[in-house]
């Protein structure tokens, strides 16, 4: 009975997300008279949600769970069988509720914070979005469904981050986290393909249960696959540089995403395959390194850090690291009641960041020890973080573009020209630009005679109607215009370009394109 209602923890904020959503769209939810309603219903769905993931707590903990609750099949094709179900007991439940209640707390704290933010509407969409992706999940039983919720939370950190989408910095720092959780996406998603291809099955139960029946080969790419995905997702060497970057957003968004929900990630997907990695001494042995290599780097850099956003963010990679090192040497436990207790303190300090010179006044700031102050060269090191991120521009994004702009120049230069590709529309200038450029003074080197080039009938006739109507265009309106009318074409220009808003309005591209469909049939 208590299993079906998990289906409504997820439901419920994506519901919440969907009015705030269609609201904004429609221009019903805009403007500062409009905010209490919009936190009022954010703040409900996940109220909602924190109460009913309590309620199938509390039934798992008095044993009423049956465990799985089963939705259906979401695609079904030969033998690839996508089920759609909800684990109902056991670490699942209990973060669902820690990360509900949180999102509630999160919520509540920036309806006060966002009051009078131009994207406030569009900070509780995205919220309420992203509350319902983790809570999903979390809760899924199934690979494909996991990576739904894994997809969508990291889009959602990728529209928070450029919140503030008019300053540069806001929109390459996001895009740079964007492209960097793809590397682990792309492990996750090698790791699903791994697991249907051994054993016919996207269910994590079944995954777990077979991880006995694995060879070492088998057991050891699966672990290392998804030990990339939770990696990536919670910033462990030598992917942590992108956690600072993405303080770029607001304090809200930067205390639920980085400090007590989604960084945890990666770390409850190394917790629910336990019996995986258990059987897989490579990639036990990667999780060691990584969460040491994670916890030395951040410690160090985090020395050096001057506003508080940046300090706790390398405190908490730290302390991700830590748990990554704990799940590495098989302390399961410690690493569940580690990630809990970390995502509650973690997101508390990140709430009172910005009182925090009212905290700490006359509060002396722990001195360095003397052995690392004295060398100058850490310092430096300390200050510019490694150069990690200079080392990955060198490293592939440098080749990469230089790739990219060498097949383009391939593409332009050789393969258009081998199939006959005309030039793009855009080079070529209007007749009226290119007489605005004469009056000037310019140097137009165009070739009137070839405007357009056509083959077969309906190329002929299209190349015969455009020379005429250049023709035409050049002879009797160019030529012949007098200096005096540019206010009249002006005034045509702005009723042009009125009539086109008005014909590019929805309803009339759906009724023009019911109109075509009709006469095409």
């Amino acid at each position: 009975m208590f299993d079906a209602l998990a289906v409504f923890i997820p439901l419920i904020p994506l519901l919440g997300a969907l009015i705030i959503g269609l609201g904004a769209l429609s221009g019903f939810l805009v403007g500062e008279y409009r905010e209490p309603l919009t936190a009022d219903i954010a703040t409900w769905a996940l109220s909602m949600a924190s109460l009913l993931a309590l309620t199938v707590l509390g039934a798992d903990i008095l044993g009423e769970n049956d465990g799985v609750f089963h939705l259906g099949n979401w695609l079904t094709s030969d033998n690839l069988n996508i089920n759609v179900s909800l684990i109902t007991s056991g670490f699942n439940v209990k973060l669902a509720a820690l990360f509900a209640l949180l999102l509630t707390v999160a919520c509540k704290f920036a309806v006060n914070y966002m009051h009078r933010e131009a994207g406030f509407h569009r900070f509780f969409f995205l919220l309420s979005l992203f509350a319902a992706a983790m809570l999903w999940l979390v809760l899924s039983g199934s690979t494909v469904c996991t990576f739904m919720g894994w997809e969508i939370a990291g889009v959602c950190s990728y529209l928070l981050i450029g919140y503030a989408y008019d300053r540069p910095v806001a929109t390459q720092n996001a895009t740079r986290v964007f492209v960097t959780n793809r590397i682990g996406d792309a492990g996750f998603v090698a790791g699903i393909a791994l697991t249907y291809s051994w054993i016919n099955s996207f269910d994590w139960l079944d995954l777990n249960t077979a991880a006995t029946e694995f060879s070492s080969g088998q057991v050891n790419g699966i672990a290392l696959c998804f030990a990339v995905a939770a990696m990536a997702k919670s910033a462990q060497f030598p992917f942590t540089p992108w956690l600072a970057r993405a303080m770029e957003g607001p304090t809200p968004s930067s205390a639920i995403f980085y400090g007590a929900v989604m960084v945890h990630a990666g770390v409850f997907l190394l917790i629910l395959l336990q019996p995986i990695f258990a059987q897989a001494p490579l990639g036990m042995a990667l999780l060691i390194v990584t969460g040491l290599l994670t916890a030395a780097y951040s410690f160090f850099v985090g020395l050096t850090q001057t506003d508080v956003k940046s300090s706790l963010i390398f405190a908490g990679s730290a302390q991700l690291g830590l748990m990554f090192l704990e799940c590495g040497l098989g302390l399961w436990q410690l690493a569940s009641w580690h990630l809990a207790a970390h995502a509650v303190v973690r997101g508390y300090q990140f709430f009172t960041a910005p009182a925090l010179m009212h905290q700490v006044i006359n509060t002396p700031i722990k001195p360095l020890m003397p052995g690392i102050a004295k060398v100058r060269w850490l310092y430096t090191a300390a200050l510019q973080r490694c150069w990690l991120d200079q080392i990955t521009d060198w490293a592939l994004v440098k080749p990469i573009r230089g790739l990219a702009h060498d097949l383009s120049y391939f593409d332009d230069y050789v393969i258009d020209r081998l199939i006959g590709v005309p030039a793009p529309a855009i080079r070529a200038a209007s007749s009226f630009a290119q007489q605005e450029e004469q009056s000037l003074g310019a140097r137009l080197e165009n070739d009137y005679d070839n405007f357009a080039q056509g083959t077969g009938l309906a190329g002929k006739i299209t190349e015969w109607f455009a020379a005429l109507s250049h023709w035409f265009e050049e002879r009797f309106i160019l030529r012949t215009a007098p200096k005096d009318v540019a206010g009249v074409e002006r005034k045509f220009g702005r009723l042009a370009n009125n009539i086109e808003r008005i014909i590019l309005r929805p309803r009339y591209l759906v009724l023009f394109v019911f109109i075509t469909l009709l006469i095409a049939f």
